[in-house]
């Protein structure tokens, strides 16, 4: 478990305060709870932030607190080696023509690990909610396939719906992987390749 994630909420978090002013937004931090994440994707008027990395992590409580946001920040017990800079929107972490992954929050590293030497464009996504539906359009767009994996630390097909919305007008495919089965390399490298043939 990496404890550095708990830590960095623990750091961002402000104190209650009884004087002065309040902070502008609301912030809800879930640690691990898959359902809690796909409940608050759901709901209208959330944003949803699933940083991969303690900098990330401090950046979207810090950013909510600031900007006004109702925020829901859902942190796992996995973390990526680095952080990223997506702010809002999705990161191409790769470029590849044979199909899009995205990964979500801290899913990005082993997804990395199990598609090297394939021809995939590879998305990274901190921020769920609003979908980033202008960088998903544009990669798959850019690709030879409208072949969609969905990589999220959520339950199985959470951003399913938004990936179908933001696609409606491209025949495309999808495979949603999520929950405990994100975190199996092996079962996530398998069920890559099988969608790809």
């Amino acid at each position: 478990m990496d404890s550095d994630m708990l830590l960095a909420v623990a750091e961002t978090c402000p104190e209650p305060r009884r004087d002065g002013p309040a902070a502008k937004g609301t912030v809800l931090v879930g640690y691990g709870a898959v359902e809690e994440l796909t409940r608050y994707a759901a709901a209208p008027g959330w944003t949803v932030h699933v940083p991969g990395h303690p900098v990330e992590v401090r950046r979207a409580i810090m950013g909510a607190l600031h900007n006004g946001e109702q925020a829901y920040v859902h942190v796992s017990a996995e973390s990526n080696a680095d952080p990223r800079t997506a702010r809002g929107g999705f990161e191409i972490v790769r470029e590849g023509l044979a199909g899009v992954v995205l990964a979500v929050g801290a899913t990005l590293d082993p997804v990395l690990r199990v598609t090297a030497g394939l021809d995939l464009a590879v998305l990274y996504a901190s921020t769920v909610r609003p979908f980033d539906e202008i960088g998903l359009r544009t990669a798959v767009l850019a690709a030879d396939h409208a072949d969609v994996i969905l990589v999220e630390p959520g339950l199985p097909g959470t951003s399913a719906r938004e990936v179908a919305k933001t696609l409606v007008h491209v025949p495309h495919r999808l495979l949603a992987l999520g929950g405990a089965e994100a975190w199996d390399e092996g079962g996530v490298g398998r069920a890559v390749r099988d969608f790809l043939r």
